[in-house]
């Protein structure tokens, strides 16, 4: 098992800073949608269904969220805020290319399930606006290199097999974003537990052959809340 350090520091934030108790309400509004998300399904949510099972006046939801495309962003922005920082700190770690990918997987597993609050917002990318997508593509984009990274690093290691990168990372970010349609809280199994799994099951695909995964022995860290502000 490969020891390492667990420490982790937050990204800077390509925003502006909201205040402390502006950010954690903005939080609590996200898990009141998240709640009428899996309800009523995405596009079916009004303002006014949110307003409601936060017990808000849909008027006071407004002061934080001008309308649902900006809710929608601010979901997407936390959780890609979080998932850079994990990628960071995984590209610390001295570990092998296997080990990191093991991370990342699992970390991205359980982000999405339990760090970003109305995370099933993050998998809709298309329901935001063209200028939303726009602003947020790039950060997309970075995250998405930063796992090419990681199995080019495998591969030339000779730990992975010489596969196309770019597909390879498609097909990972596909199954661990699908898990918040149907990953349930309340469920048998823990986010942890499923992103054990699914870290398991697409690192050993990629294994080159007589490579072995040695899982590393390191305490996937709490990831900072982001400090997802207004754009500037």
């Amino acid at each position: 098992m490969v020891q390492g350090s667990s420490t982790i520091k937050p990204r800077k934030a390509l925003s502006r800073a909201l205040p402390p108790k502006a950010l954690a309400k903005k939080r609590e509004i996200l898990e009141a949608a998240s709640r009428v998300f899996r309800r009523q399904g995405l596009y079916a949510t009004r303002m006014r269904d949110i307003a409601a099972e936060i017990g808000m006046q849909v008027g006071n939801l407004y002061y934080y969220f001008e309308n649902r495309q900006e809710l929608l962003a601010f979901c997407q922005r936390d959780a890609l805020e979080g998932l850079l920082d994990l990628a960071a700190w995984v590209e610390r770690q001295e570990l092998p290319a296997s080990g990191k990918l093991y991370l990342l997987v699992l970390g991205h597993v359980v982000h999405v399930n339990e760090g970003t609050p109305g995370s099933l917002a993050h998998l809709e990318v298309e329901a935001l606006e063209a200028a939303w997508r726009k602003r947020l593509q790039g950060r997309r984009d970075e995250y998405e290199a930063a796992l090419r990274r990681v199995i080019a690093d495998g591969i030339a290691e000779g730990v992975f097999r010489p596969v196309d990168s770019k597909t390879a990372v498609l097909a990972i970010l596909g199954a661990v974003n699908w898990t918040v349609k149907w990953f349930r809280p309340e469920g048998a199994k823990s986010a942890r537990s499923i992103g054990e799994e699914f870290a398991e099951q697409m690192v050993r695909g990629l294994l080159a052959d007589g490579a072995e995964l040695e899982v590393p022995a390191l305490e996937l860290p709490e990831l900072p809340q982001p400090d997802v502000g207004d754009f500037e």
